[in-house]
């Protein structure tokens, strides 16, 4: 039993520390990518989802703009989500610790105990599991946002949020080219002060 508890707490521990460093906790990797003092491409996306799709585009734009620099973070989810993935987060490990246990929560309230927990006393090592996965679906869920928004010095330049997909190689390259010959035309305009 005491193993089957080391276990689930490891486990839990290991699935914390990948859902914080890549689902918006303290990062243990920031996304980034800095190699000039040009234009600053920056990405804010659902690392679960999107973090090769990232690496990809980031290898190719640095390639054809050497100058760029890149940066990536998560982009984070509403805050009533991530306390929701908080709260379950501790919640597990108290209940699995009662099924381990084998407290009955019920009784403190006065309450009788439901056939499932029954069925948890029962079928401990089953139930734990169903327990911590469960848990884990919900607490991915929560913290998953479908976010790719890019920004090329903080003027939006795409958002998979408003536009539902991501954008091709092709039309970032293009928005991109769009977007610096604007910024060389703009920059070579002559400034009258008034």
């Amino acid at each position: 039993m005491r193993l089957l508890l080391l276990l689930l707490v490891a486990a839990s521990a290991v699935v914390r520390s990948e859902a914080s460093a890549n689902l918006g906790g303290v990062p243990s990797k920031r996304l980034k990518m800095q190699y000039a003092t040009g234009p600053l491409l920056k990405f804010q996306i659902c690392v679960s989802g999107y973090r090769r799709v990232f690496e990809e585009y980031m290898r190719v734009i640095s390639q054809r703009y050497p100058d760029i620099r890149i940066e990536g973070e998560n982009y984070l989810p509403q805050p009533i989500y991530r306390h929701i993935a908080s709260f379950l987060s501790v919640f597990k490990l108290v209940l699995i610790g009662l099924i381990i246990v084998g407290k009955d929560p019920f009784a403190f309230f006065g309450m009788q105990a439901p056939s499932i927990w029954q069925w948890g006393q029962e079928n401990k090592v089953y139930a734990c599991m169903m327990v911590f996965f469960l848990s884990n679906m919900i607490e991915n869920q929560c913290m998953s946002t479908g976010a790719f928004e890019i920004t090329l010095n903080d003027v939006p330049v795409w958002s998979k949020l408003e536009s539902g997909h991501l954008p091709s190689m092709q039309q970032l390259v293009q928005i991109l080219d769009n977007e610096m010959k604007l910024n060389v035309h703009m920059d070579s305009i002559p400034h009258h002060r008034s």
